[in-house]
């Protein structure tokens, strides 16, 4: 009986978790006037937003320079400058492509490297409402010492607010949920063991 009121207040927890996990995803909303940063950062996804929102970020002086990260390596420099209805001279001088990131930890090393080789310690990352909580635990623990502001963008992929009414939407937000507190699990470990999980960048990455 013991295991068994254990195994159920475990549920309990996790099921209250889960509520507040969607929660925080359905309250993601981007900053009206976010900080000015070095950088920002925008990570692929099926939705453009992500990029189209933070091209608007460069060209309104919120940010220097931009990555895109996990661009598909078929795609060519004029097929991304297409998506993110860019203005040319924006994006000729100041926007760089990676390819090499395939998920979110890719991401997260890439665009380490990217502001390690720029000096950058101030970014804006742009990415789904529901990916976002993810994101931003995967960057912190690659830049512990950046500043970094969030810019969840509302996607059609996930309805935040009603993900519990459809069986896809229960499937996507739990799975989000589970990644996100393996993710916890993990550099709560690292931090006990006094191990980061990702490694500093070299000073003389390459962007």
């Amino acid at each position: 009986m013991r295991v068994v009121a254990a195994l159920l207040v475990l549920v309990v927890i996790w099921g209250v978790g889960l509520l507040a996990f969607a929660s925080r995803v359905d309250q993601s909303t981007p900053p009206a006037d976010p900080p000015v940063a070095d950088g920002v950062v925008a990570l692929t996804g099926a939705s453009d937003a992500r990029i189209t929102a933070a091209m608007k970020l460069l060209e309104t002086g919120k940010a220097r320079r931009m990555l895109i990260s996990g661009v598909n390596p078929q795609a060519t420099r004029a097929d991304i400058r297409g998506v993110a209805k860019a203005t040319q001279r924006f994006y000729d001088c100041c926007v760089d492509l990676g390819f090499q990131a395939m998920d979110t930890v890719g991401n997260a090393r890439e665009t380490a490297d990217w502001a390690n080789a720029n000096g950058f310690h101030s970014l804006i990352l742009v990415t789904s409402d529901f990916h976002m909580p993810r994101a931003m635990l995967e960057l912190q623990a690659a830049l512990p010492d950046a500043a970094i502001t969030p810019y969840a963008i509302r996607t059609n992929e996930l309805d935040a607010k009603h993900w519990w009414r459809s069986r896809e939407g229960m499937r996507r937000m739990t799975l989000e949920y589970v990644k996100y507190l393996v993710i916890m699990s993990r550099e709560a470990l690292a931090h006990l063991s006094g191990k980061p999980h990702h490694a500093p960048a070299p000073a003389d990455a390459a962007p």
